[in-house]
């Protein structure tokens, strides 16, 4: 197996395929409105903790379990960091989060509570056989920040590769916005879609859509901006909210869609990390192209 880095992200290929990573990280170390919280733990603070945590499974009583960690903590008795081999234990993370930061797959409940008329599906009632298949990457690079991609784009980038978009076929949209990934432009240098271009794809038997961008609408403040100027709420999120009327998800925050070696025939894998009853879950996309001999 051979390892690379391209583009600050990580790909390897493997057999018949080579296998491309189309995702961005959780991190907070990126501009975001509501970023994530990290909280890291050395080897010596993850060994102190989890000789507290062994203490606390330790007897049936609760004033036992009390003792137990009392005793710990006095260093009486109970598992140390210096138990541990080279007196190191085991680092450990707490992340405080929603399920938004980087790359994450949206399920209709993020939409609504209802999909037409029937209860929206959250994260985990997902059908798998959605979340792997056949791909395609369409460029719409040429348009501008904020700009909507129509069904008329849609279908010009189409024509440009040659595609066809048949059931089940998850489309991502290459804007070119995960170049300024880590900068204050990334949350609004990206054209996005709007409610006739996402009609359109589902029209096609789209189940998932996936963008290189912070999110699949157009940015925040342009949405924003039209809606204080005209008082309308369809000016609100309306990629979103056609997830209220027709059945899809979509994928937010991917990058690297400029490392696949053609447009179309490869597959895609983006199983979501199930929280219960969540409308999003974390994502590792990863791209299966069919290697040439």
């Amino acid at each position: 197996m051979a390892v690379s880095k391209m583009g600050g992200q990580e790909w390897f290929w493997e057999g018949e395929f080579t296998l491309i990573d189309l995702g961005t990280p959780v991190t907070e170390k990126v501009p975001d409105p509501d970023p994530p919280r990290i909280r890291r733990l050395s080897h010596r603070q993850g060994g102190r903790l989890l000789g507290l945590g062994a203490a606390l499974v330790e007897g049936e009583a609760t004033w036992q379990r009390i003792r137990n960690v009392l005793a710990c903590l006095l260093g009486v008795r109970g598992i140390k960091a210096k138990d541990f081999p080279a007196g190191l234990g085991l680092a450990l993370e707490e992340v405080k989060s929603d399920l938004h930061a980087g790359s994450h797959l949206d399920a209709p409940w993020h939409f609504g509570p209802t999909t037409a008329g029937r209860a929206a599906k959250t994260i985990g009632e997902v059908p798998l056989e959605w979340c792997f298949g056949d791909a395609m990457a369409l460029d719409v690079r040429h348009l501008a920040p904020e700009a909507e991609i129509t069904p008329s784009h849609l279908q010009r980038a189409l024509a440009a590769i040659d595609g066809e978009i048949k059931p089940g076929t998850i489309v991502l949209l290459m804007t070119g916005a995960d170049r300024y990934w880590g900068r204050r432009e990334y949350l609004w240098k990206y054209p996005g879609l709007g409610r006739d271009g996402t009609l359109w794809l589902l029209e096609q038997g789209v189940r998932v859509i996936g963008i290189d961008a912070f999110g699949l609408d157009r940015p925040w403040r342009t949405m924003a901006r039209e809606y204080l100027a005209a008082r309308d709420p369809a000016r609100l999120w309306p990629a979103h909210l056609v997830g209220r009327e027709r059945e899809y998800c979509h994928l937010e925050k991917l990058a690297n869609l400029h490392l696949l070696p053609h447009p179309k025939g490869f597959r895609l894998a983006c199983f979501p990390t199930v929280v219960e009853g969540a409308g999003a879950g974390w994502v590792r996309p990863v791209a299966f192209v069919p290697r040439e001999h």
